[in-house]
C-alpha cells in the first residue's frame, strides 16, 4: 500500500470543505492514518515548498498558505498517489475536469483548495516534513476485504 500527502488549504478550510475532502477519498476506499488542523509554520512552509522559494510567485505562495489554518493529511491506499491525483484534478482550476475536487470548488490557480502530492518519492518527503513515524496509524478497515483483491 502506498502513502500520500493531501492538504486542505486555507481557502478550503475557509469554504468549509474539510469535509467533502475527506468524505471523497473514504467514498473511494482509501484510509486516512493521520491528520492535524494548524497554521502552518514559517520553516515548515520553507521545506514544503523548498523548489519554489527562489520563483518570483513564492512571497505570495508563503502569505497566502500562512494565511489561515491548513488541513493536513495522510492517506494510505493502493495506488493512491495517482489516484488522488485524479481526484484532486489539474493544478489550474480551469483545466480541471468536473467531479474532481478542484473542477467542482477551485476558481483560482493560486487558491485551489488543496495540495497533494505528485510522486511516492514526493509523498514520503512531504509526509517526513510533516509528521513524525509515530503519528501515522495502521489499522485495517473492516471494508478493506471487499476493496483489495
Amino acid at each position: 500500500m502506498e502513502r500520500t500527502f493531501l492538504m486542505v488549504k486555507p481557502d478550503g478550510v475557509q469554504r468549509g470543505l474539510i469535509g467533502e475532502v475527506i468524505t471523497r477519498f473514504e467514498r473511494r476506499g482509501f484510509k486516512m492514518v493521520a491528520s492535524r488542523f494548524e497554521r502552518l509554520p514559517d520553516a515548515r512552509v520553507m521545506e514544503h515548498y523548498a523548489e519554489h522559494v527562489q520563483k518570483p510567485f513564492f512571497p505570495g505562495l508563503k502569505a497566502y498558505i500562512t494565511s489561515g489554518p491548513c488541513f493536513l493529511m495522510v492517506w494510505e491506499g493502493k495506488d493512491i498517489v495517482k489516484i488522488s491525483r485524479d481526484m484532486i484534478g489539474a493544478t489550474n482550476p480551469a483545466g480541471a475536469a468536473p467531479g474532481t475536487i478542484r473542477g467542482d470548488y477551485a476558481l483560482e490557480i493560486g487558491m485551489n483548495v488543496i495540495h497533494g502530492s505528485d510522486s511516492v518519492e514526493t509523498a514520503n518527503r512531504e509526509i517526513a516534513i510533516h509528521f513524525k513515524p509515530e503519528e501515522l496509524v495502521s489499522y485495517t478497515r473492516i471494508d478493506e476485504q471487499y476493496l483489495y483483491e
